[in-house]
């Protein structure tokens, strides 16, 4: 038996009592500060703005150390835990326990695990935002307190241990990425190569761009069954399902096309990063408009210019039409765009080769990722497992 199972069958094996988090602790709406008034005023507070990092540093506090923040907009329902005096903006609540009663840490831990429950708290127009009659009325579980202590000291000890795996394999990840980058480049760079061709993308595939259907019509979309492809998708690099899905009638109100699996895709908007970004799919889709579908004729492997396109990113935003955010391609340019054209047997070597590092750096299932998630996922798992309590009833 373990010691928390002792500290349970001693203290409380009949199970907790629960209380409404405002019974508890109390909880106040941090204040207001601008980026004008940290600049004005720097110190060494830090200012927190409802997420995990400081949005700087200022020389007065209002939250005392060992305070749980919850997030109020932005990322909402985020749970934090602040050690040091800090200053805590109008975008967080402060939760300070009474501490003969409950531990800050315990307390933590337990709103960590029901950030999900949390996040539905939102007031229905305008800015999405906490609504703290819910958070007060919260219920959480009181157990003794060698209870919660043993309970934080298992989790703090769980975290960093977590935390320390996960830096490994994220340096890991990192290095694989780099290397992946390098050899990617090296493969697809074709410099004084004789047996290349260089040609226009318009020579080697058909480029078309598809279309939106009408939102105000449920009939294009209520029960839609034909995957339909944003342009904030190519962000997935290989596109096996699509968020929305359109109906027939959906599909022929507008001129939009199916394009067949193994398409390139080039995002010819979007905002921030978007443009310029390449997927490949590998189901049966159609388009927005603000989409390219490059399909190659049998001359080109498409794994091969999907991966050499990716290398473009940078070249493709530099000739899109105006400057930052604004700017956008449009199909001429990609049809007019010129990519090297090798033996088609070279082509599917260099996918071999990249197919098998890609795997390594970005395969959910086999990949680092998974081995990061999983970390995550065991901590959740004794989190959630550690935190349910049997409430004392009568």
């Amino acid at each position: 038996m373990s010691k928390l199972d002792e500290l349970i069958a001693e203290l409380c094996p009949d199970g907790v009592e629960y209380k409404a988090l405002e019974e508890i602790a109390s909880i106040e709406l941090g204040r207001r500060v601008t980026k004008a008034e940290i600049d004005r005023n720097p110190g060494q507070y830090p200012v927190w703005h409802g997420g995990e990092t400081p949005m700087g540093y200022i020389n007065k506090t209002n939250c005392p150390p060992y305070t749980v923040l919850v997030a109020n907009t932005g990322s909402i329902g985020y749970v934090n835990w602040i050690s040091i005096d800090s200053w805590c903006s109008d975008a967080a609540s402060m939760v300070i326990v009474k501490k003969d009663i409950l531990s800050s840490r315990f307390l933590y831990h337990f709103l960590k695990s029901k950030e999900f429950k949390i996040k539905k708290f939102r007031r229905i127009g305008g800015v999405p935002t906490l609504e703290l009659r819910k958070l007060r009325s919260f219920p959480i579980p009181i157990p003794p307190l060698p209870v919660q202590q043993e309970i934080v000291r298992i989790l703090d000890n769980f975290t960093e241990l977590t935390a320390e795996l996960t830096a490994e394999l994220t340096a890991e990840l990192t290095a694989r990425r780099k290397q992946y980058e390098y050899y990617r480049d090296l493969l697809l760079s074709f410099d004084n190569n004789s047996n290349v061709r260089w040609m226009k993308i318009s020579e080697v595939a058909e480029c078309y761009t598809g279309a939106t259907p009408l939102t105000s019509k449920k009939e294009y979309w209520d029960n839609g069954s034909i995957p339909w492809m944003s342009s904030g998708e190519v962000n997935l690099g290989q596109v096996y399902d699509t968020e929305k899905k359109i109906t027939q009638l959906g599909y022929e109100s507008c001129s939009t096309k199916m394009v067949p699996p193994n398409t390139v895709v080039v995002a010819l908007a979007g905002q921030g990063k978007t443009r310029g970004m390449v997927a490949i799919t590998r189901i049966n889709l159609c388009t927005n408009q603000s989409l390219c579908a490059i399909v190659p004729n049998e001359s080109v492997n498409s794994d091969y210019l999907y991966y050499y396109l990716k290398t473009q990113y940078q070249n493709l935003r530099k000739i899109s039409s105006g400057d930052g955010t604004r700017g956008g391609l449009n199909l001429s340019m990609i049809r007019n765009y010129v990519v090297p054209i090798p033996p088609i047997e070279e082509q599917k070597r260099i996918v071999a080769i990249l197919n098998r590092f890609e795997t390594l750096c970005n395969d959910l299932t086999s990949g680092l990722p998974a081995e990061i998630e999983l970390r995550q996922k065991q901590y959740e798992y004794y989190r959630d497992k550690l935190l349910s309590f049997k409430e004392v009833t009568g």
